[in-house]
């Protein structure tokens, strides 16, 4: 057995894995701008057992014996590299779904913030963190 066939199975085990992630990153993006909670519950636990799984298969890789004299052939470089690729897809990805989750964020603050005002100016106060609140206290009705 020659050291290409050994380690091509785990480079491609490796490059499905983060295939499969990249799809999962962007399903994540669309469970967020439906704000689907539950699809977003779902694709978290995909994401952390293919992360896992993508660690093992670099654990295993890095074990392998041969690997220090096979890092500079060609075949061995080109498969890194289209690698790579991918994991630099997962990783913007990962930043677009960041940013659109801290919009989504901002957007729901500003709405609670309306809602508040509108709710009741004349109560309207500030917690000590800065966040709009409505003071509930006294004005009840007393028999």
């Amino acid at each position: 057995m020659t050291d290409e066939t050994l380690i091509l199975p785990l480079f491609e085990q490796q490059q499905e894995h983060l295939t499969m992630l990249l799809s999962l990153l962007k399903a994540e993006l669309d469970a967020i701008s439906s704000r689907n909670v539950e699809a977003l519950e779902q694709g978290g636990a995909a994401k952390l057992a293919c992360l896992e799984q993508i660690q093992q298969l670099d654990q295993d890789i890095a074990a392998l014996p041969m690997l220090s004299s096979i890092k500079n052939e060609a075949w061995f470089v080109q498969k890194v590299q289209d690698i790579d690729h991918i994991l630099q897809q997962c990783k913007e990805q990962n930043e677009i779904n960041a940013l659109t989750l801290q919009q989504s964020q901002l957007i729901v603050e500003r709405f609670k913030h309306e809602l508040l005002q509108n709710r009741g100016k004349s109560g309207l106060t500030y917690t000590a963190k800065g966040k709009p609140a409505i003071d509930h206290k006294g004005g009840g009705i007393k028999a």
